[in-house]
């Protein structure tokens, strides 16, 4: 659930609201940094400061500094650069 802070998203939104949902809810993909990895998941944040929880899966093990494109919450690729 949202704490109403706009730099901490829920981990299982109940719906995405276009303006304070989940940063990776939209029709494209989007590049996260990941800040903390932990398992499958990485905790990451995009340019303006949001973080979101996102599952690494499908782009293998990450690490702090990583760049990687993601769509749903599910890293979809890694991005170099």
């Amino acid at each position: 659930m949202n704490t109403g802070d706009p730099a901490v998203l829920s981990e299982a939104p109940v719906s995405c609201e276009l303006t304070d949902g989940c940063i990776t809810c939209g029709d494209v993909a989007v590049v996260l940094t990941v800040v903390e990895a932990s398992g499958p998941d990485a905790r990451c944040r995009d340019d303006a400061g949001r973080t979101e929880d996102v599952a690494t899966e499908l782009v293998g093990a990450v690490a702090p500094g990583n760049r990687l494109l993601v769509h749903a919450g599910v890293a979809i690729e890694r991005v170099e650069g």
